[in-house]
């Protein structure tokens, strides 16, 4: 018996050994292999800032001047890289998040943005420019700008020059190609932009009719963002460095921009110049959002009113008699529903005056007709389908009864099958309402200063991304809240059996019989 346990005992410290052994020579490989595979470096970019950073037409793989160069670089420093494709105003958030390594898109090195985030050393000397149209002989200056309206594109050093401009309408988009879209469509006088994107883009790009005009406004130099106190800064700046002496750089700008690079200096000379990020002020942030938040209920209230309307006659013409007419409501209803609102925005308000500008017709959309116009023909699809429901799901026999009254076809509609429609579509028409207030902030992409471009606006300038779009969620809930209690108080209203009954009076005693003393 003894033996037996002493046996039992040995092959279980036995077993313990050979797991230990195998665990260890485990773990020891897996630490082998991390030690052996190259770290990544996950660089965000903004894939619309041509030449720098851009979709390839044909294998859809990011190409451009930045891509080449950080390629480079990363081969130099024996790493492997990931690009992340991100707005340009959302690169200085992810790096202060650290969800990405490093970020190069054509990001000027400033003194306000060295407070946040870390620069390697310049890797491209540029400058801003003004682009103007063709025709256009009064703008020639920085000066001659006072009064215009300019377009910039969000976060960038030129929105912050053309703030400085006196009495100029600034229309901030979230990307430069945008910006120059909105020039060429004629809604603005100039753009502020990047001197080699706006060149590629007039040569390049297609976007005949545009000129630059006078020198440059400013000499900046491009850097690639990395997090505060980064261990990789050091790494990137002995790859750039590397490269720069090994005759790769000078290939690779010699590709992009037929010419011999200029001398870079070892620090940018916006650093030394004394600067910090703008502090938040609660106060200025509040009065913002209000502003935005007005925006928001305007766009909301005309597009839904506009929608409702065009909603009912689209659902009217779906259950008619008339087969063509509800082909055609059913072809306008899948395309609107089918297709992303993001879409049917830049289709109306750049799409359209392009193509009937391209026709020889001078059509320019406001950006608020623009606006409620595509919100509302997007509701409308939807709203059309809510109400058809709400009309189909009340039983034939109604139609019978307003008959057997000898009531027509549209006194039956109106007093006896939409008022029972209606009690039945009033929760989905709240949900839609919520969702429209959430969806105007699309409008942002066109230019419209809502509340989610207000937020936008002013982490542009603060970088303070958490505790700006907490107060733009913050507006938006408290917005959302009223309108559901609205709604909820509305159907509770309109239900017959469940209305709140109010209490009957108490009669007064009647005075009759009785006798003063």
């Amino acid at each position: 018996m003894v033996a037996r346990i002493f046996r039992v005992r040995w092959f279980k410290r036995f077993l313990a050994l050979v797991l230990g052994l195998l665990l260890g020579l485990g773990t020891a490989q897996l630490v082998s292999l991390a030690q052996d595979t190259p770290s990544v470096w996950e660089v965000g970019t903004e894939p619309a800032f041509p030449p720098f950073e851009m979709k390839d037409e044909s294998t859809g793989d990011l190409v451009g001047f930045d891509i080449e160069l950080m390629t480079a670089m990363a081969e130099a420093a024996g790493r492997e890289i990931k690009f992340v494709a991100l707005p340009f105003d959302g690169l200085i958030p992810a790096l202060q998040s650290k969800t990405i390594s490093a970020a190069i898109s054509g990001m000027t090195i400033t003194a306000e943005r060295a407070q946040t985030i870390d620069f390697t050393r310049p890797y491209f000397k540029a400058g801003l420019a003004i682009a103007v149209k063709q025709s256009d002989d009064s703008i020639k200056t920085l000066d001659d700008l006072k009064g215009k309206r300019i377009a910039v594109a969000i976060g960038t050093t030129g929105a912050k020059k053309a703030a400085e401009v006196e009495g100029a309408t600034i229309s901030t988009f979230d990307n430069s190609p945008l910006a120059l879209q909105e020039l060429l469509n004629g809604r603005v006088d100039a753009v502020i932009n990047d001197l080699p994107v706006t060149l590629y883009a007039i040569r390049e790009a297609n976007l005949q009719g545009l000129k630059i005009v006078g020198e440059l406004v400013t000499e900046e130099y491009y850097g690639i963002a990395i997090p505060k106190n980064s261990d990789d800064l050091a790494a990137m700046n002995d790859a750039l460095a590397a490269i720069l002496q090994n005759g790769t750089y000078a290939e690779i700008y010699g590709r992009w921009f037929s010419a011999e690079p200029p001398e870079l200096p070892l620090v940018a000379p916006a650093l030394a110049e004394a600067g910090t990020a703008q502090g938040l002020a609660w106060g200025r942030l509040f009065q913002n959002l209000m502003r935005g938040a007005w925006i928001t209920i305007l766009l909301t209230a005309a597009s839904f009113f506009f929608g409702l309307i065009g909603g009912a006659m689209v659902a009217f013409a779906m259950i008619s008699p008339i087969k063509p007419l509800r082909w055609l409501c059913r072809i306008y209803v899948d395309f609107f529903r089918g297709t992303p609102m993001l879409v049917q925005l830049f289709m109306i308000y750049f799409g359209l005056p392009a193509l009937f500008q391209s026709m020889g017709f001078d059509l320019s959309f406001n950006r608020i007709f623009a606006a409620i116009l595509a919100l509302s023909l997007n509701v409308a699809a939807y709203l059309a389908e809510i109400l058809r429901g709400g009309i189909q799901s009340i039983d034939r026999g109604q139609w019978e009864a307003g008959e057997s009254l000898a009531m027509n076809p549209v006194e039956t509609m109106r007093y006896v099958i939409f008022p029972q429609a209606f009690r039945r579509i009033l929760p989905p028409l709240g949900n839609e309402f919520i969702t429209l207030i959430k969806d105007t902030s699309l409008a942002a992409v066109i230019g419209f200063e809502e509340l989610f471009r207000q937020g936008q606006l002013t982490v542009a300038t603060t970088y303070r991304a958490f505790e700006v779009y907490l107060a733009v969620a913050i507006v938006y809930l408290i917005m959302t809240s009223l309108a559901s209690f609205a709604f909820k108080r509305l159907e509770a209203y309109m239900d017959p059996i469940n209305r709140p009954k109010k209490a009957p009076k108490t009669p007064v005693p009647s005075a009759i019989g009785v006798s003063e003393s």
